[in-house]
């Protein structure tokens, strides 16, 4: 089952201040070091540094320092940081964990045609929340059943655990939501992706088995020998 649900809106800034660490004792790790031990990436939230070892008062300290921003309701990021063209990326997972990277994104991320979305395109199982997200804008769809696993792949956007479609799941859910992107932008996907052999005809054929589309089982039909 597919719907599309949202559209959330706005801005997004950071500062990019560095941490003081004229103080820490040689051979003491520093604040980044520690979190990267933990398992954390740029962005976290107080929880997840509580059991890193880090308490709020020393939460609250780092803000001060500029070694630690807040970038939202609950959420944070190490200001050393660099930020790559994944930001948006990193930050809509982070703020909406329980979530897949999809449709137009998707297609950025792995390098299929020539959309540029300004939204981030998220997917969210049948009965979540609507994700409230003032920071960036998003475009969020749901995905049930056998679509919330069967091609999807875990990864992550500046060290922040994510999951996304496969290529050739992507491609075939651009024709399983050609009414929110349009015939043009299917074709395009299918056709750039079989192009640069990111996806083969065997493994569409595979994914639209479980997750079935009649447009591209037709587009599919016409390329074979």
């Amino acid at each position: 089952m597919l719907t599309e649900i949202a559209d959330v809106t706005h801005n997004e800034g950071m500062s990019n201040t560095p941490a003081d660490s004229s103080r820490r004792p040689a051979g003491v790790p520093t604040f980044v070091e520690r979190v990267r031990a933990a398992g954390l990436g740029d962005f976290f939230r107080p929880r997840q540094l509580e059991a890193a070892g880090f308490t709020r008062d020393q939460l609250r300290s780092l803000i001060r320092s500029g070694t630690v921003e807040r970038i939202g309701r609950g959420l944070y990021r190490i200001a050393e940081a660099e930020p790559t063209e994944h930001y948006s990326l990193a930050l809509a997972c982070a703020r909406v964990p329980e979530s897949i990277v999809c449709l137009l994104s998707a297609l950025r991320v792995h390098g299929i045609g020539t959309q540029a979305p300004a939204e981030v395109w998220l997917a969210i199982g049948h009965k979540a929340r609507i994700p409230q997200v003032s920071e960036l804008r998003l475009r969020v769809v749901r995905f049930s059943g056998a679509a919330w696993n069967f091609g999807v792949k875990d990864t992550e956007f500046e060290g922040v655990r994510a999951r996304i479609t496969s290529p050739a799941r992507t491609v075939v859910d651009c024709f399983r939501f050609e009414r929110l992107l349009g015939p043009e932008v299917a074709l395009e996907a299918l056709h750039d992706a079989l192009r640069q052999r990111l996806v083969t005809i065997g493994e569409l054929s595979r994914v639209e088995e479980v997750l079935p589309s009649r447009r591209l089982r037709a587009a599919l039909d016409t390329r074979q020998p």
